[in-house]
């Protein structure tokens, strides 16, 4: 993996295949030429071969090739991308439950249709419906949050950091909203099968 600082615009694009383009060969003044270049996966279609970060007025520029494992994660990764809640499934309302009893080890559920569910900062009493184009892998991580990292998932539930504000975030859909975001960010629900941005490599690893 080889590492270029560059003083200009940013890129974020595709690692092929060695030997196609082995070193990064784009001039940093190519981004201002296209919006697109600015940390935008659609840069990633045209084939290139490395991924530009911003930091502090200046651009790294870092090659990357995905492994044969790396390539097979992040097929599941977008497979994984396509699953929508469904309030239907087994499965789904299980994860339901278990994110509730993972953030309220010692409440009760009434069910997975309650008013309960506000406190944890959905925006009603069926959260069901918050996941939209999030889908099912927001509340995975919602679970793994609050199960992985249990202490910093309650002082942000709580709020127990930094000072209150008048006007307050819904813990929970936020949490949503962030799935979302990166999913757009990275372009992961793109039919391409181009890679995604540098971001993405230490999910894959």
């Amino acid at each position: 993996m080889g590492v270029e600082r560059n003083h200009g615009g940013c890129m974020a694009v595709r690692s092929v295949p060695p030997p196609s383009i082995p070193k990064c060969s784009h001039p940093a003044s190519a981004a201002n030429a296209d919006d697109q270049t600015c940390g935008s996966p659609r840069w990633i279609e045209k084939g290139l071969s490395c991924v530009c970060m911003k930091r502090k007025g200046t651009y790294e520029r870092i090659c990357i090739n995905l492994t044969p494992l790396q390539e097979e994660r992040l097929q599941r990764l977008k497979h994984r991308m396509n699953v929508y809640f469904d309030a239907s499934r087994r499965d789904h309302q299980e994860a339901l439950r278990a994110l509730w009893y993972a953030t309220y080890p010692n409440k009760e559920l009434s069910g997975l249709i309650s008013d309960q569910w506000k406190e944890m900062g959905w925006q009603g009493r069926d959260p069901s419906t918050d996941f939209r184009g999030a889908g099912f892998i927001s509340l995975e991580n919602l679970l793994f949050f609050a199960k992985t990292f249990s202490n910093s998932f309650q002082r942000l539930l709580n709020k127990q950091c930094g000072k209150r504000a008048t006007w307050e975030y819904p813990f929970a859909v936020a949490g949503v909203n962030i799935t979302f975001m990166i999913m757009q960010m990275l372009d992961l629900q793109s039919k391409s099968d181009h890679v995604e941005e540098l971001t993405m490599f230490e999910t894959l690893q």
